[in-house]
């Protein structure tokens, strides 16, 4: 009668090949190759020969052994059962070998007996081991979601007006979190249907990041956006039929998982690890990347709110701080008309028989009234614009270019002749005089007030098939991109205009931009350092079709 350790002695080499064989399946579906997967179960196999420690209770250096079997297969995705299967697969292969002896050779039933209670108590640790792991990764899950909490809200404290510094830190986490070598995210925003930004971290971080640019349905990043699976996988990056950069496929990264970002109020994306084997990623690794894209959806959502709120409470501020601005300019300004005015009818009073010798005073209380009512009435059209209503237009024939002349020759008289006009002749529409009248003084006016005090003020009028347009170009201090966003808003005025000596209400260039939009045009600027400043009117040759019907 033999021994179960003789017989695992005997037959050791063919019981492994068996077990091989048979455990393989499992682990093909990993892409694992024959020496990775063997690992150390022939040890374990070995100790099991061992007559001075017969099977039947697990021995320290045995269990040893199953550890690092189980740590093993953790690292390669298997899940309890499946290595619970691989110990039942070798008690199997053992049994084998006496399967076909005389009844005198197998081994005793006792013997027998203790190999199945030692290979029933390596099933019980690896169920043990894996739950100890369980809890720990479940921890460890959650160390790291408090990590990225830190990291969000350290970003919103900082008040940061970009994305990628705490992105980066985020996906570092992330990496870690992962056991990966890289990390990526693409965010979009939902109502902009725009590009936020694509950030990458890690292991060949530049060329992940322009790959996460695109999401392009050819491309990883573009199979995952495109929604479906809550995960999706590429096992070879240097292989796969989806787009891939050649220097991405040379980068050293192998297997790609992608998870598309839970849609929330402001942003919607993807996010994805990138690692350097060959394999498939395991269900845990799945809900993992899942869980923490969940949660870095949230914090960037957050982010991107609490951007857009300060962004409109300091615009409320600014607003604010331009009305009580504008309230003091306009107190100002129509002081001066009505001291003057009031002066004037008080000298008329006392002194009623001059009325005749004085006509000067009545002239002069005329033209400040006309000046307090034309105040008024630029701010009411300029509250009229902001409340999105239209300019009301009394419209006839006039000559475009007729007006700028008036125009010019008045500033002339104010401001001396440094103003020239370049009209082309015959640009006639269906147009109100007064409105573009108001718009190019205030044009030219701004011209003036905030450009070069040497160079000349030029006045353009041309026409191009069916649209007229007339340009106020001057030299000197170019205005910021910012500001050109921004400029045509009521109660708007450019940095340099607050911090230079002219005052103003900032409502010329919403009244110019009310003018053009209430003709069916279209109000524009364009300024640079080299060039100077132009500011463009382009209006249609008739009006009348853009204006509101009668109820």
């Amino acid at each position: 009668m033999t021994s179960v350790a003789g017989a695992i002695r005997r037959h050791h080499d063919e019981i492994i090949r068996q077990w091989f064989e048979q455990a393989s399946r499992a682990a093909s579906a990993r892409g694992l190759d024959g020496p990775e997967f063997r690992n150390i179960m022939p040890v374990y196999l070995a100790s099991l020969a061992d007559e001075d420690d017969a099977p039947g209770a697990l021995a320290n250096d045995r269990r040893a052994h199953i550890e690092s079997h189980v740590a093993a297969r953790l690292r390669q995705g298997f899940n309890v059962a499946e290595v619970v299967e691989e110990f039942a697969i070798l008690g199997h292969c053992i049994t084998s070998t006496w399967a076909n002896a005389s009844p005198e050779e197998h081994p005793a039933i006792r013997d027998v007996e203790r190999l199945f209670t030692e290979l029933h108590a390596a099933a019980t640790v690896v169920t043990e081991l894996f739950a100890q792991h369980l809890m720990e990764d479940e921890q460890t899950e959650k160390r790291y979601l408090r990590l990225l909490q830190k990291v969000a809200n350290e970003a919103l404290v900082e008040e940061t007006t970009s994305l990628h510094g705490p992105l980066k830190g985020a996906l570092e986490l992330i990496i870690e979190a992962m056991g990966a070598q890289s990390a990526a995210v693409l965010l979009y925003e939902v109502e902009g249907k725009k590009l936020v930004t694509a950030a990458a971290a890690g292991m060949a971080s530049e060329h992940l990041a322009n790959y996460a640019a695109s999401i392009e349905p050819a491309t990883f990043p573009g199979m995952v956006a495109a929604g479906g699976e809550e995960t999706r996988s590429v096992l070879d990056a240097e292989t796969t039929s989806l787009e891939v950069s050649p220097s991405l496929r040379q980068s050293g990264l192998h297997s790609l998982l992608g998870a598309r970002l839970s849609p929330h109020r402001a942003l919607v994306g993807i996010l994805y690890v990138g690692i350097v084997e060959v394999r498939e990623f395991t269900a845990r690794e799945k809900a993992r990347l899942l869980s923490l894209g969940q949660q870095l959806s949230v914090h960037l959502d957050n982010a991107k709110l609490y951007a857009n709120l300060r962004e409109k409470i300091e615009a409320l501020q600014t607003e604010r701080e331009l009305r009580e601005h504008f309230v003091s300019v306009l107190a100002h300004d129509l002081r001066g008309p009505l001291s003057a005015a009031r002066s004037g009818a008080q000298l008329l009073m006392r002194h009623p028989e001059r009325l005749d010798q004085r006509r000067d005073l009545a002239l002069r209380i005329e033209r400040n009234i006309e000046r307090t009512d034309q105040m008024v009435r630029d701010l009411l059209d300029a509250n009229r614009i902001r409340a999105g209503q239209r300019l009301p237009l009394r419209l006839d024939t006039c000559d475009l270019g007729g007006i700028a002349r008036e125009v010019v020759e008045e500033l002339v008289v104010v401001h001396g002749a440094r103003f020239v006009l370049h009209a082309e002749e015959r640009v006639r529409g269906v147009w109100s005089a007064e409105e573009l009248h108001r718009a190019l003084w205030n044009l030219g006016s701004n011209a003036v007030k905030y450009g070069s005090a040497t160079e000349p003020i030029t006045f353009t009028v041309t026409r191009t098939g069916d649209t007229a347009r007339v340009s106020v170009h001057n030299r000197g201090p170019a205005i910021a991109p910012m500001d050109q966003e921004r400029i045509f808003k009521p109660f708007t005025r450019t940095h340099s205009a607050q911090e230079g000596p002219s005052k103003g209400w900032g409502l010329g260039l919403t009244l110019v931009w009310g003018c053009a939009q209430a003709h069916g045009g279209r109000a524009a600027v364009q300024s640079d350092a080299a060039t100077g400043t132009t500011f463009t009117l382009e209006l249609p040759m008739d009006a009348r079709p853009y204006q509101p019907r009668e109820p």
